[in-house]
């Protein structure tokens, strides 16, 4: 009784022990997020998804760990209940922008006294108030409580005809830009604060299974 008992326990551990492999063999042959979904669709048992780090914005201890491995690189963090893998499947570096803004809308404001506005704002900046102060003043959304700061953004993050004139334009740090869209009733006076900057980016697979 107690050889079978032991037969049948040194099966299923051989069993697990192959299965772990076998798991381990499909993550190392994932390679782009195409492979990295298809896994996820192939084994719904597990928790799994694709995250993008970006090294501006994260600064976590994770991020930080896996911005130091290459692509194709895996890490392995264990507890007492699972395992999380994280695999980083690709590694870019984007072209990111930054500026400030004032919003004015339409809704509120008709188009003469919107027009006004904007001139009110470029004339007074150009005599020595700082933005922040104009955008805390003027902008008639959220962003003035920040002074207007937009915060690092890339292409397709915004509105396309706010981001074409900052990214495609002939503009400099410290330059003004008169936005207008019409069809939103949205009118802007930005800012550009920064120079293009191009920020890694990492996409991560990650995997979590539960310790058998």
């Amino acid at each position: 009784m107690n050889k079978f008992l032991f037969c049948c326990i040194a099966l299923s551990l051989s069993t697990a022990v192959s299965a772990q492999r076998d798991f381990e063999k499909q993550l190392d042959s994932i390679h782009t997020e195409t492979d990295a979904s298809t896994f996820i669709d192939n084994n719904k048992s597990i928790k799994g998804k694709v995250i993008v780090f970006n090294k501006e914005k994260h600064n976590t201890r994770l991020a930080n760990d896996l911005f130091k491995l290459r692509s194709g690189g895996k890490k392995v963090y264990r507890t007492d209940i699972d395992k999380t893998y994280y695999k980083v499947i690709d590694k870019i570096k984007i072209p990111y922008y930054r500026v400030s803004y004032i919003f004015l809308h339409g809704k509120e404001k008709t188009s003469e006294e919107i027009t006004k506005m904007q001139q009110d704002i470029v004339k007074k900046y150009k005599a020595g108030y700082s933005f922040e102060a104009l955008a805390k003043r003027y902008s008639m959304d959220t962003s003035a409580k920040r002074g207007g700061d937009l915060g690092w953004f890339t292409k397709g993050d915004m509105h396309e005809d706010f981001e074409r004139p900052i990214i495609e334009g002939p503009y400099h740090v410290n330059d003004l830009i008169i936005i207008d869209i019409p069809s939103r009733m949205w009118h802007y006076v930005v800012l550009k604060t920064y120079d293009t900057k191009m920020i890694e980016e990492i996409k991560v697979l990650k995997v979590t299974q539960p310790v058998k």
